[in-house]
């Protein structure tokens, strides 16, 4: 439901079918259609596997989120269905329960961007954690059921991308209908919301629905807690792009559907607070920067950066720098203890003021490229096309990056 909400919201269909290629799911594939919920139009993002005849995986995934480098809110009409997944016969292995290093091989095959993959495999450890202190057993000896399934895998990975895609800088979610009544997973028959899915929901606000069903399932709730860093009412915003994406069944009385909203800060808020992380390291094997840059973009670092510096007896170091959101400082530093060899860092929050930013989509005579626009006070300030949709350009074409970039501002400029 997210993907197809997404997608209604205008993340290309192609762009997400290449970033997933290389994901080695054999026969897999993935539609996106319109269809109607209650009389709402949506997108309905599916998944089918095919081997030796057809085998159909489907899963509707609970509140995910995303937005433009703005605003994004969900709402709380998402009518969730059961994990009910067809297996495969006797005669051919059922691969619905993966290990997680299989999962993260299979990350490291997809086409997606770095910071992206890192996300969705810190996603898959989460969910591994959680499943281990549930069941009582080390994580390395967890399989992942349901979540460990073809179309699983695809929605945290294609969830993923579209939130590198969008980029929003502030993602915000309603609270989260559960449901009622009883779900039925691999391990046997439980109350809904499902243990797993109580875990990871944490201490984001819950209520139940009069619907008996499940509504928010372990991958709806890691996704939801991942991206969301506020559960409440929509914000302030004026509203650029709605999406819908759209569950299994269609309720007559309610829409069994997931919005996604997009838009820009409508307070005009231009100073923020944010928390700035420091250390110095001077002991460390340098291709270790790159892993432990990439893990921090995944906890949700807003920056950063290196610095080379010179320390005490004169010698030669780098300052690593993180700019981040307040509640984000206790994940980084897990992050950079874990990651790197420091034993210590400073932090201290700071204000910083933004310029309102947006990504519009310009049509060339190569494809489209996204733009990043900055207003101040309503003029357009900058208007930059994105690197990665100019190299992608280039390659297909056999031009420069600079030759396509060159073609992307003149295509922008009235």
């Amino acid at each position: 439901m997210t993907l197809g909400a997404l997608i209604d919201a205008g993340v290309p269909f192609d762009e997400l079918q290449r970033a997933l290629g290389g994901l080695a799911l054999g026969d897999a594939h993935v539609h996106a259609k319109k269809v109607l919920r209650a009389g709402v139009s949506a997108t309905k993002f599916s998944v089918h596997e095919h081997a030796h005849g057809s085998v159909h995986h489907h899963h509707d995934d609970a509140p995910h989120v995303h937005g433009s480098d703005q605003h994004v809110h969900e709402t709380d009409q998402h009518v969730r269905s059961s994990d009910q997944h067809v297996r495969e016969t006797d005669q051919h292995p059922d691969h619905s329960h993966r290990s997680l290093p299989e999962i993260f091989a299979l990350i490291d095959r997809s086409s997606v961007a770095a910071s992206a993959r890192e996300r969705a495999k810190a996603m898959f450890q989460r969910l591994a954690e959680v499943e281990a202190s549930i069941h009582g057993m080390p994580v390395e000896r967890v399989h992942l059921h349901e979540v460990g399934a073809v179309d699983s895998i695809i929605d945290i990975v294609g969830t993923a991308f579209a939130m590198d895609w969008i980029g929003a800088d502030r993602v915000a979610c309603s609270p989260l209908n559960v449901g009622s009544g009883m779900v039925q997973s691999a391990h046997g028959r439980f109350p809904v919301p499902a243990p797993a899915t109580l875990k990871l929901l944490g201490d984001a606000p819950v209520y139940g629905g009069s619907v008996a069903q499940e509504m928010v399932t372990p991958t709806g709730a890691l996704i939801a807690t991942t991206y969301a860093s506020s559960f409440g009412p929509m914000p302030s915003m004026t509203v650029e792009r709605v999406g819908y994406g759209a569950g299994d069944r269609d309720h007559p009385s309610t829409p069994n559907v997931l919005r996604v909203v997009i838009g820009r800060d409508a307070a005009a808020q231009i100073e923020e607070r944010v928390t700035v992380i420091e250390c110095e390291i001077d002991d460390m094997n340098p291709q270790i920067f790159g892993v432990a840059m990439d893990r921090l973009y995944a906890a949700g670092a807003l920056e950063v950066f290196y610095v080379p510096v010179q320390m005490k007896k004169n010698r030669p170091g780098t300052l690593l720098t993180v700019v981040a959101a307040p509640a984000k400082r206790p994940a980084l530093a897990d992050v950079i203890f874990r990651e790197t060899t420091t034993i210590g860092l400073r932090y201290h929050e700071v204000a910083r003021e933004c310029l309102q930013r947006e990504i519009v989509t310009v049509e060339t005579s190569l494809g489209a490229v996204r733009f990043k626009i900055a207003y101040r006070d309503g003029r357009v300030i900058n208007a930059v096309p994105e690197f990665e949709d100019c190299a992608r350009l280039a390659a297909a074409n056999n031009l420069s990056v600079k030759d396509v970039q060159t073609l992307a501002i003149k295509a922008y400029e009235p």
